[in-house]
């Protein structure tokens, strides 16, 4: 009975700060929003990013360092507590939505894979200015320029790409894709689609996902600015042709990727908005924001270390231990 009720509290516990802490980082998110339209686009990116990860690591660093030491050190090995109809649902309904996560992000790696090596089949490599990584020309009813692959990424262009664009609107594309993958968006998204929200009957990550998506879409259209204005002129140049050139009703059909024109950008709202942005870039330039990204990343990246420092304190002081327990005791009672 002692390890079966450790192991529903570790889920219920999980359930409960990972709930708890989507809701706030939402929440906050959506009151902040506002203040960060003077940002660049790569540090709303990372901001964003830091959010909706932000509530799975502090689930698991309260269970790991609080919930668990404490119940090893306190809990008596032969304890008489049963586990109630309320907590094993609790916990049910935890290991239910861990293993859907599991289930739905394993499903997305598998049918990228497949999709990847379908790829490949009918590929045929090319070598193109500025890019870096294994390049290939598919045929696809697709106009795309897609990025598949986390540590091995490979850039895959449709053929008709190459008759619809420039070479210099294609060069801009490509830089754009660059862009992607200096920020290693295609792991990022991975990250997110590991942490999905407990509670997934509230919508409060979707609301992160999608403001994601367009600050990612947005940095790698800076970043492929910064090559000049006329990189920028080209690659809304390019949006444009692309869209248009969609056939009615065809999808980019890739699970798990990036791509010059996505789910997002489908939408009419989404390119206008897109290429209205490269074009005010040509004009006036970019803004400076290296620093405050810079300042915002170190942030990020010390916020996590001495949330881990104090966490790993935790285990050395004895009352914080039994406080933790006695609030569990409580929990158990309140579930009864």
């Amino acid at each position: 009975m002692f390890e079966l009720l450790g192991i529903s509290l570790l889920l219920v516990g999980l359930l409960i700060f990972n709930s708890m802490a989507s809701l706030v980082t939402a929440g906050a998110w959506r009151v902040c929003r506002r203040f960060t339209t003077g940002w660049s686009a790569q540090a709303r990116a990372r901001l964003i990013f830091f959010l909706r990860t932000l509530p799975a690591f502090l689930a698991i660093l309260c269970v790991s360092f609080l919930l668990v030491p404490a119940y090893v050190a306190f809990e008596p090995r032969h304890t008489t507590e049963a586990i109630s109809v309320k907590l094993g649902l609790l916990a049910l309904m935890s290991a239910i939505t861990i293993s859907f996560t599991l289930v739905r992000s394993i499903a997305a790696w598998r049918a990228t894979t497949r999709l990847k090596t379908d790829w490949l089949l009918k590929a045929e490599p090319i070598v193109l200015k500025g890019v870096n990584i294994q390049t290939f020309r598919i045929e696809h009813a697709f106009p795309l320029i897609a990025i598949i692959g986390v540590f091995k990424p490979r850039l895959f262009i449709a053929s008709q790409v190459f008759s619809i664009l420039s070479p210099d609107e294609i060069a801009a594309a490509v830089a754009h894709e660059n862009g992607h993958i200096d920020a290693r968006d295609n792991l990022k998204r991975g990250l997110m689609r590991a942490c999905r929200d407990a509670l997934l009957i509230l919508p409060t990550g979707r609301w992160l996902d999608s403001d994601w998506a367009e600050a990612a879409e947005e940095a790698a259209d800076e970043y492929a600015a910064q090559r000049g204005n006329g990189v920028a002129l080209d690659l809304a140049s390019a949006l444009v042709k692309i869209a248009r050139s969609i056939p009615k009703g065809a999808r980019p059909t890739m699970p798990a990727g990036v791509f010059l024109i996505g789910d997002i950008e489908t939408e009419a709202n989404g390119i206008r908005w897109r290429v209205k942005r490269l074009v005010e870039i040509a004009q006036v330039g970019l803004p400076h924001q290296e620093r405050r990204s810079s300042v915002l990343h170190t942030i990020i990246w010390g916020a996590l270390a001495i949330s881990v420092i104090i966490a790993g304190s935790f285990l050395h002081i004895q009352n914080i231990l039994v406080s933790v327990h006695v609030l569990i005791e409580q929990a158990v009672q309140f579930l009864r």
